[in-house]
């Protein structure tokens, strides 16, 4: 532990933001780190607990309380070690992980919690600044083929791992480009693609075989699939949870990965107003409700007020959570309490207790929405249902409708039938705890196994999945998982 009496005499002090009238005009990243002196101070907040519940409420199990202690007492290569011994890319679960372990650190008891996903930030950039991060290549290959189907992060932290220990990794990514939702469904503002793009580099010159444009089933038929040692899916968790109300053929609704995808390639220059192929959905100068109060909403909300969005509601049909931890959600369990991100503080309305019934539009064109306040409470098996509070309808003026409430499932048609693959009731593709289908030799992670997660946790499945193939194909594994 570098300082002792550090959590007594720093407060936590966060990044700072751009400006919200200059970041509106761009998707450049919104937060500006602290300098090195500052961030150093926020480091020996860390007390290097007897039983460090970070690592408890971190997916990854990063060891958080001895790198936080290297980068205090500026070892900044032994902080890469020990951050990179669990975290295949902490670049970007720095930049979008929603920090499960703060919500457990000890400090989080009654104080500020240590700022760790910044401190992560800081190590992981300057590595990259120093040249700490290098290709590192296997000195001796196995002669083990394996083919990994979706680039997201599940897939490429699984290519990492596997690359690592010598075996041969071919990474299919169906779009023009590698990363999945990384790269096409979430914003710039929030992940810039040269992240993404940086890492790849160091993957694709430690010998992982990229290959974008290339979709499974069709391009690379089953047959040839089946030719590799072993397969590892990775296709995430990608139709959408729907809204099944009157008038939802109208124009003007769109899915919240339909909306994000489109400006994501926008962004990057993928995509060029004079494609031939380019249908706009653009909220410039017009009333939108985003439908879903999650990460992904808030996601719509930042993209739609950057387009020019006149203004920009958020319906959100459970409770507004607490402002401050309570009885359903005591340390150290990750606090579910009101959450206000940068895109809310650019400018939202945001209402909860609200359910959708009915659109209505004129000449095609979607007009307003008519919705109604619930109210919650516990049945007599204390699960929560809601009922309609009486009086409470209301209709609202909106030129257009994001529908940002999750997803059900992958997609069955293509990989998953031609497979014959097995589906649990949720209908994702159901694996045994070696992460193996029913298929032999296809195993699968992510979200495509276990619904939608979050991005750390992904990668932690990829990284479960890696160990587990090269056991498969080796006996054992060196691999940590």
């Amino acid at each position: 532990m570098g300082k002792l009496t550090g959590f007594k005499e720093y407060n936590r002090k966060n990044f700072s933001k751009r400006k919200i009238e200059d970041r509106k005009k761009d998707y450049k990243e919104v937060y500006i780190s602290l300098s090195e002196d500052e961030m150093k101070e926020q480091a020996s907040r860390c007390m290097n607990c007897g039983t460090p519940f970070c690592n408890y409420g971190c997916t990854l199990g990063n060891i958080i309380p001895d790198w936080n202690d290297l980068f205090y007492r500026g070892k900044w290569k032994q902080a890469y070690d020990s951050l990179t011994l669990t975290s295949n890319f902490p670049e970007i679960t720095a930049r979008i992980c929603p920090a499960l372990c703060e919500g457990s650190c000890t400090l989080a008891v009654n104080r500020d919690a240590v700022s760790i996903r910044e401190i992560e930030y800081a190590i992981i950039e300057k590595a990259f600044e120093e040249g700490y991060v290098k290709p590192n290549p296997p000195k001796i290959r196995t002669g083990k083929n394996i083919a990994i189907v979706g680039s997201g992060p599940a897939g490429m932290s699984a290519a990492i791992e596997l690359n690592s220990v010598g075996h041969t990794v071919d990474l299919y990514e169906k779009d023009k480009k590698l990363g999945g939702i990384l790269r096409y469904g979430i914003p710039d503002f929030k992940l810039e693609k040269w992240v993404i793009d940086r890492r790849l580099k160091v993957m694709e010159e430690e010998g992982v075989i990229l290959k974008p444009n290339t979709l499974v089933g069709k391009d690379l038929d089953i047959e040839e699939l089946l030719e590799y040692d072993a397969i590892l899916l990775t296709g995430g968790c990608s139709i959408p949870r729907d809204l099944n109300v009157i008038g939802r053929d109208t124009k003007d609704v769109h899915f919240a990965m339909d909306f994000l995808t489109l400006q994501n390639r926008i962004v990057s220059g993928e995509l060029k107003k004079d494609n031939k192929k380019f249908k706009e959905i653009n909220a410039k100068d017009k009333v939108v409700v985003v439908i879903g109060g999650g990460d992904t909403g808030s996601d719509c909300v930042g993209t739609s007020i950057r387009q020019g969005a006149k203004k920009v509601y958020q319906f959100e049909i459970m409770p507004c959570p607490s402002k401050e931890r309570d009885e359903t959600c005591p340390w150290p369990d990750y606090p579910r309490i009101l959450k206000t991100t940068t895109s809310h503080e650019e400018g939202c309305e945001r209402r909860w207790n609200i359910s959708t019934k009915e659109l209505i539009s004129e000449d095609g064109n979607l007009k307003k929405i008519k919705a109604l306040e619930v109210e919650w409470s516990k049945d007599e098996n204390g699960r929560f249902t809601f009922k309609e509070k009486q009086g409470s309808e209301f209709e609202l003026d909106v030129d257009m409708l994001i529908i940002a409430m999750g997803f059900t499932n992958p997609n069955h048609c293509g990989l998953i039938e031609d497979l014959n693959l097995d589906l649990d009731p949720r209908g994702n593709v159901k694996a045994d705890n070696n992460k193996m289908t029913n298929v032999d030799k296809v195993f699968t992670a992510g979200d495509m196994s276990t619904g939608q997660s979050l991005v750390v946790k992904t990668m932690h499945e990829g990284r479960v999945a890696a160990k587990k193939i090269d056991e498969y194909l080796m006996g054992d594994s060196f691999l940590i998982g």
